[in-house]
């Protein structure tokens, strides 16, 4: 099988909240300094899973990424967990887009590499939390799309996938080709051995521009955005705490149930 795992590189998701700064200028998240960015978490699993379709029923795995400034240590992780081939869309024409203009640049790459059974997204990017590209590039290559998948088996040339649900899980059976989303819920992404790290040091990753995957300069990066950010901002909370006393016990629990009517908690 052929299968294709879209990555992004964001910046570290454990970085404790206060260490981010907001530039309400441009409404961008500025990270702190001299702190290595990572592949997004969901994104590993999507790799994972792929990874083990191929260990059962054999063929390829291709990593695809969008954006500019990889660190080649940190996207080509991809391959260190063992994925055959690495392809960027490596360009400053792509920055600044949205879900749908990063869904159509990475539909045209896919379009390019060709060949394909399944495509395995994140469920969300770790750092927007969107959720949208998977069932983006399902819509523009015309594809069925499984989201919040948890188990994959590929049986008789179909995949057999468990979805989660709010009270448990469910079992789809899905055409290939098509495209999925997973979460933390599948199993837990390998860590890279080290044949697998000396293996994707001399491999090196293949580069497109906007030009190699025929995109429109309208539709990429921040000229095809389609969604405006009007204002970006840490939420501002303010806590009050309120001691109640008493000389007894049952004084105290009923001054407790008298403030809570007259604040309607209760």
């Amino acid at each position: 099988m052929n299968l294709i795992t879209c990555i992004k590189q964001i910046n570290d998701p454990e970085i404790p909240p206060g260490n981010f700064k907001i530039d309400p200028i441009t409404n961008k998240v500025v990270a702190p300094l001299n702190v290595p960015p990572v592949i997004s978490t969901f994104d590993e699993y999507a790799l994972e899973a792929a990874l083990r379709i191929r260990e059962q029923v054999g063929g390829k795995v291709t990593a695809l990424s969008l954006g500019i400034n990889f660190q080649r240590d940190v996207i080509k992780k991809s391959l260190s967990m063992g994925a055959d081939d690495l392809i960027l869309l490596e360009d400053p024409a792509f920055t600044d887009g949205d879900s749908w203009s990063t869904a159509y640049a990475l539909s045209l790459a896919i379009k390019k590499i060709g060949s394909y059974d399944l495509i395995l997204c994140g469920r969300q990017s770790a750092d927007l939390d969107s959720g949208q590209v998977g069932s983006g590039i399902a819509e523009m290559l015309g594809l069925p799309c499984v989201t919040l998948v948890r188990k994959v088996e590929i049986v008789d040339k179909k995949a057999r996938l468990e979805t989660v649900t709010p009270d448990g899980y469910e079992v789809v059976e899905m055409t290939l080709p098509g495209v999925i989303t997973l979460g933390n819920e599948h199993p837990a992404p390998r860590y890279p051995n080290v044949k697998g790290i000396l293996m994707a040091k001399r491999k090196d990753p293949i580069i497109w521009k906007p030009a190699d995957i025929g995109a429109e300069p309208s539709k990429i990066g921040f000229n095809g955005r389609r969604l405006k950010t009007l204002q970006l901002f840490k939420p501002v909370q303010n806590t009050h705490c309120d001691i109640i006393t008493g000389e007894t016990p049952e004084e105290a629990a009923s001054r407790l149930a008298y403030k809570l009517r007259e604040i309607k908690a209760l």
